[in-house]
């Protein structure tokens, strides 16, 4: 009777070594399964519209003048010159502009974190207050007022405080990214458990400590991500600076570019060498962030 029961409960080797061997063909047919051919074609015609014209714009700033004129963006450079890259940097003033989008851009970024985590730390820990209730609410809706809607009276309020300058741009950027940023990190939060934060009440810690301590580092995945897009849209903006800063001095990277579609259009390879330089510290920031951006998605997706 004994080795019935157990004949039942604990099936024999093979039969174990049987049972879990289907599983796995089944997981490699699967793998290896029939090709999603329209995904795969989608996936193929996007990667070329994007690497088509980084290709073209790689080739040209490598061109010498005479070359680039001839019009023909495919043709390989021969013989290679960097001479777009010097008169790019000259002509731009690139140490300066460059200064001036990176501040803004750090600007932007600790700024829209750090507030944009305490607004939805303090709107999820009290939901049940109308006053904050009604302030996520009134978030939300700024969200459906694009920037061209407010330029004008933004470009009046900035002169009349005197922020028509760099600093501007960057409240302005977390100003706007406000709506956005605290719905991610309200949903983030929500999934926190509230007992955390309990335990450490009972040993005394204030809500600055909490949030200091726990809160933050909690958020830190969501924190990534938020900080990401807000360094892309901070460094990529071009109407935002071309209308708030009044000093031509004190532009931006990407303001500074347009002397290539006016006085120096025809300077091809000098315009895509400025562009390189220029998209150079995003596309490295995304490349090495990229890891925190999918993590962040995934976890507020998931919980």
């Amino acid at each position: 009777m004994t080795t019935t029961t157990s004949a039942q409960t604990t099936p024999s080797g093979p039969e174990t070594s049987a049972t879990t061997a289907a599983p796995r063909r089944r997981r490699r047919r699967i793998g290896r399964g029939r090709v999603n051919w329209p995904a795969t074609i989608l996936l193929a015609v996007g990667s070329l519209t994007v690497l088509v014209p980084l290709f073209v714009t790689v080739n040209m700033s490598l061109k010498s003048t005479s070359q680039a004129v001839q019009g023909n963006a495919f043709a390989l450079p021969d013989p290679l010159t960097l001479e777009s890259f010097v008169a790019a940097w000259n002509l731009t003033n690139f140490p300066r502009g460059f200064a001036i989008s990176v501040f803004i851009t750090v600007v932007a970024v600790v700024g829209e974190i750090l507030i944009s985590s305490m607004a939805a730390y303090a709107i999820v820990r009290n939901w049940d207050r109308r006053l904050y209730r009604w302030s996520f609410y009134y978030l939300l809706a700024a969200m459906f007022i694009p920037f061209p809607v407010v330029a004008l009276p933004q470009i009046k309020l900035t002169g009349m405080l005197g922020l028509d300058n760099p600093l501007g741009v960057a409240i302005l950027h977390i100003a706007f990214a406000l709506a956005f940023n605290t719905l991610l990190l309200t949903a983030f939060l929500r999934t926190i458990p509230v007992e955390l934060e309990e335990s450490m009440r009972i040993d005394g810690a204030g809500t600055w400590r909490v949030f200091w301590r726990l809160i933050l580092p909690l958020l830190a995945p969501m924190c990534a991500t938020v900080g990401i897009f807000a360094f892309i849209q901070s460094w990529n903006d071009f109407m935002m600076p071309s209308l708030i800063i009044s000093d031509p001095t004190l532009q931006t990277i990407p303001v500074l570019q347009n002397m290539f579609q006016t006085q120096f259009s025809n300077s091809y390879n000098v315009a895509f060498s400025s562009y390189l330089m220029a998209m150079a510290p995003a596309v490295i920031v995304f490349l090495v962030a990229q890891r925190w951006v999918m993590s962040g998605l995934t976890q507020g997706a998931v919980k």
